[in-house]
């Protein structure tokens, strides 16, 4: 069986089936709507406890960071738009509490569903979390309790509650699997910063097994072992010994410089969804954040967030990195991100339409407002700004007009900024990934993003799971677009980083390294790994063998040949 790996580890043990009991949600009318408020609060206080003792546990066995997630969840009890959503249900409507929650829920989950940003639709399940928590209290139905588990207990579920997950034993759990869930989840993160390994998209699972089925889980790969053989047990102990020498290998990465064999250095970063990611960037030695997705600050508003709430969100994130660069991505607003407030219309191709840098330019007050409150922040530590979605020059050149316009407007009011801010875009479009070297001159670097330049080059909807096999990072056109991109911003002295998914796959950084990338932006947890690799890596004896590498035919030639060649021969952890 296989599902996708959310947390490294090997897991051994024996199986607890965990069946949260089902909410079932009638709507009703109520005779007191008085009566029924009160019924709310106290079921909103009594969520409230609950979650603070949470927070406790989570503190010690997570760490405060994650702990913090249960931040999130008070957050939402204490948001106005949301529980007044409930109560006004409830008083216009004279329904039941439980299906006004459903229905004030419905909101927040439509606004983040269809947005494809893992990170962001992670957030669908706090939502869900905390809705079903005060469901629960108002039916009573007792929680599960994961206090007196056995020793060796490997968790298996159709999903988990961040909730769930937090109160779970970690000296006692070897292992969680589930039939949904993903690793930018706050269910995953608990469960990795817990050292607790997982895999999740494991289909029909709860099914097939029993309480005290003996089961094997690989949280790298998602390889599920059912009722294993004793050669298969002792296979995966070897093996479980294996990754634990290979972490302290990791840990020894702490303070070292990004650096190949040959003295070749490069910069290790790290892209984050909100400020808080920056300790996940600290956390993990990362060198600074080569992609702050400003997104957050208007998706998590029901109006457009001032120039006052950009410039305080902007300053705290700066003054955490100290010196290290803080790349701030101006708004990429629609495609998969629809803001309802933005009232951005219904496109039949989003991707290709309406969206990022094209949505800015076409309402100059707002992208204004953003880039004000950048520039006042790049005060307070190495802020540089990036335009997404570029796709000509005169794009870029009208988005550095509104930039000094912006500038200007700040001189007026006596405001304090770095005048010479560095500003790059990112490549993501063919066109400009061809034409680069002309982008090139008016920019001071790039940043690859290779999630839609893999997307828009090889004509794959990245969300479309019956066409997701054409989408392959390991494609010939793929490479040689990136390869142009780099030697075309090299020659005109500018630095080339890259910020999709590809900088922190481990089969291509040497690759990546020997085309001369500067700069990898990538999930926080990735840069030690990243950086291990580098310093096992020659670069100029990769570099020998690009030509070779760029002119094979297919993917899967080139797929085949770095294993072959290049991965086989590398101690990678």
């Amino acid at each position: 069986m296989k599902g996708r790996g959310t947390s490294n580890g090997i897991g051994i043990g024996r199986i607890l089936v965990y069946n949260q009991p089902e909410i079932k949600i009638s709507k009703y009318n109520i005779k007191s709507k008085n009566e029924e408020l009160i019924r709310l609060d106290s079921a909103i206080d009594k969520a409230m406890e609950e979650i603070d003792n949470i927070y406790n546990k989570a503190l010690v066995d997570a760490g405060t960071k994650e702990a913090e997630i249960f931040f999130a969840h008070k957050m939402f009890l204490e948001d106005p738009e949301y529980i007044m959503g409930i109560k006004d249900k409830i008083k216009t409507d004279g329904i039941n509490s439980e299906w006004a929650i459903d229905q004030a829920t419905e909101y927040f989950i439509a606004v983040f569903e269809d947005i494809e940003d893992d990170y962001i639709r992670g957030r669908i399940n706090d939502i869900k979390d905390v809705s079903e928590r005060l469901q629960r209290i108002l039916l009573g139905i007792e929680f599960k309790d994961f206090s007196n588990i056995k020793k060796g207990t490997i968790i298996v579920a159709k999903d988990l509650a961040p909730s769930d997950t937090a109160q779970i034993n970690k000296e006692m759990v070897a292992g969680i699997v589930t039939e949904k869930g993903g690793r930018t989840s706050h269910t995953s993160i608990l469960a990795r910063s817990m050292n607790i390994p997982s895999v999740c998209g494991v289909a029909g699972i709860v099914d097939m097994v029993k309480d005290g089925d003996c089961i094997i889980i690989n949280g790298f790969n998602g390889e599920i072992v059912l009722n294993p053989t004793e050669d298969g047990v002792l296979q995966y102990k070897r093996k479980k010994k294996d990754y634990e020498m290979k972490k302290q290998k990791l840990e020894g990465m702490r303070g070292a410089k990004s650096i190949s064999k040959d003295g070749f250095t490069v910069e290790l970063a790290g892209n984050i969804g909100t400020i808080d990611d920056i300790d996940k960037v600290i956390e993990n030695d990362g060198e600074g954040v080569g992609l702050f997705r400003t997104e957050f600050l208007y998706l998590y508003n029901n109006k457009l967030p001032t120039e006052e709430e950009q410039f305080n969100a902007y300053k705290t994130a700066a003054a955490k990195l100290g010196n290290r660069p803080l790349i701030i991505r101006t708004l990429d607003v629609g495609g998969d991100k629809e803001i309802p407030y933005l009232n951005i219309p219904h496109e039949l191709n989003p991707f290709l339409g309406y969206r990022a840098i094209r949505y800015c330019l076409d309402n100059p007050g707002i992208f204004k407002t953003q880039l004000r409150a950048i520039l006042r922040a790049s005060s307070y530590g190495n802020i540089k700004i990036m335009f997404p979605m570029i796709s000509s020059l005169e794009e870029l050149r009208e988005s550095k007009k509104l930039l000094e316009e912006a500038k200007s407007e700040l001189k007026i009011g006596g405001f304090k900024f770095n005048e010479y801010i560095e500003v790059g875009i990112m490549v993501e479009i063919p066109a400009v990934a061809i034409h680069s070297r002309q982008f090139a001159k008016e920019v001071d670097f790039f940043s690859i993003g290779t999630n839609d330049l893999i997307q828009y080059t090889l004509a794959v909807d990245r969300g479309n799971q019956e066409i997701s096999y054409l989408y392959n990072q390991f494609h010939p056109a793929v490479l040689s677009l990136i390869m142009t991109t780099i030697e075309n911003g090299h020659k005109e002295g500018i630095w080339v980083g890259m910020c999709g998914e590809m900088a922190g796959d481990e089969r291509l950084i040497p690759v990546l390294l020997a085309m001369g990338l500067d700069e990898f932006s990538m999930n926080p947890w990735s840069i030690l790994k990243a950086r291990y690799i580098i310093s096992n890596t020659n670069r100029d004896e990769v570099r020998a063998k690009l030509d070779h590498i760029l002119n094979l035919p297919t993917a899967r030639d080139i797929e085949e040949y770095l294993h072959e060649n290049i991965l086989k021969y590398m101690d990678i952890v």
